[in-house]
């Protein structure tokens, strides 16, 4: 191995290089640049992001100065029951949390003035775009009629001295990304509060600033989450983050950006084992296998808008080592392509790239292989006089 061939095959490498750094660039532009106008096309046909507040019932009043003002009745129970059920929709190389929902809650008002009022339910709906099924307000079992619906749901309560009225509002929706139960803007008490939300998928997030749940079981398919509390003062809401997709454009883009380390370890593997066992390989038959490489990447990239990545990862895997393996076996006989440059392809392109499909382990993953690869290495070529080698070759 001389040096001019050795500047020839690092010439091949950092052109490489720069090709999947462009490719890389290009990958999170299509992702990233369509990104919120697909968020845009989703809320549109599916619905938004969901955060269902409390209702109120107010009684309209005169004061003394002759303006007229509302007095809130107090909520003296809630009951909620949520079914939150998972459903993905993919969007480009985008996959969006999009959800569906199933709402019913009773709530307890007390008329806690002299009189009989008719007071004015009010329950603001959690999400404007937004479709909305079954939607009907109860009072006992009987329905009431509904005197507004848009933004909010409006009817009317008649309540006696002193009395307790319970209504129970059911509906059926979809969201977006989380479903969020709020109490209002900055610290409210809630009395007798209890809220059970059953899901059908397992990662569940509670993000920061929110109310974890007081019980949770494992149903194997999701969870039964939840909230109850006697007499609550907090400002913080309930959240449930719906667990992320793998997301097929960042993946690919990721695994496009480090892609030069792969062929560097490849192309090291090459060098000794060609060295090792008297194989010559002339740089412009490792520009051939550069190439087949960077093959598995640009068809990853406009492969995952069609097929599921997990698929696509496959069908890229094979491609590229056929390309190498078909190659190397009329390069240096099909022995040294099958086992030498097949297993370490397999080893550093396929291994190293799937890596990227576990979040916070990859680095780990890939320093693990480099020190193993390092390892192997030296033990094998520890008694090997490398004047003499490379002089020969």
């Amino acid at each position: 191995m001389t040096l001019k061939r050795l500047t020839a095959i690092g010439f091949i490498f950092a052109c490489t290089a720069c090709a999947w750094w462009i490719l890389s660039a290009t990958i999170f532009a299509r992702t990233y640049k369509t990104g919120s106008l697909l968020r845009g096309q989703v809320e549109s046909a599916w619905g938004s992001q969901q955060k269902q507040k409390p209702p109120m019932a107010r009684v309209s009043e005169r004061a003394p100065d002759g303006k007229e003002r509302w007095r809130l009745l107090p909520l003296e129970r809630t009951d909620a029951r949520v079914q939150l059920d998972l459903d993905y929709r993919q969007k480009g190389l985008l996959w969006f949390s999009t959800y569906r929902t199933a709402f019913e809650a009773e709530y307890a008002f007390r008329n806690d003035g002299p009189d009989a009022v008719t007071a004015e339910f009010h329950l603001e709906l959690p999400a404007a775009k937004a479709v909305y099924d079954d939607l009907a307000v109860y009072r006992n079992a009987a329905p009431l009629v509904l005197a507004h619906i848009g933004r909010a749901v409006v009817t009317d309560l008649a309540l006696a001295a002193g009395e307790t009225a319970t209504v129970r509002v059911t509906y059926k929706s979809q969201g977006l990304d989380r479903w969020s139960y709020e109490f209002g803007e900055g610290a409210h008490q809630v009395k007798s509060f209890q809220c059970r939300v059953k899901t059908n998928f397992q990662g569940v997030d509670f993000p920061e600033n929110s109310l974890s749940p007081t019980t949770k079981r494992d149903t194997g398919g999701g969870w039964e989450l939840e909230w109850r509390y006697r007499n609550l003062v907090s400002g913080l809401p309930i959240i449930i983050g719906m667990p992320e997709h793998t997301q097929p454009g960042p993946l690919a883009g990721e695994i496009s950006t480090f892609a030069p380390v792969s062929l560097f370890f490849f192309f090291f593997l090459m060098m000794m084992l060609t060295t090792m066992k008297g194989v010559e390989l002339h740089p412009v038959n490792y520009f051939f296998l550069a190439c087949a490489f960077f093959a598995f990447h640009l068809l990853l990239a406009y492969l995952v808008d069609h097929i599921s990545i997990h698929v696509a990862f496959v069908i890229c895997s094979a491609v590229s080592i056929a390309l190498v393996v078909s190659y190397l076996r009329l390069v240096a006989g099909l022995r040294f392509a099958v086992v030498e440059a097949g297993l370490t392809q397999f080893a550093y392109l396929v291994l190293f790239s799937y890596a990227f499909f576990f979040p916070g382990y990859t680095g780990l993953a890939v320093t693990v292989g480099a020190i193993v690869t390092l390892f192997l290495m030296m033990q094998w070529t520890g008694r090997v006089r490398w004047a003499e080698r490379l002089n020969a070759n």
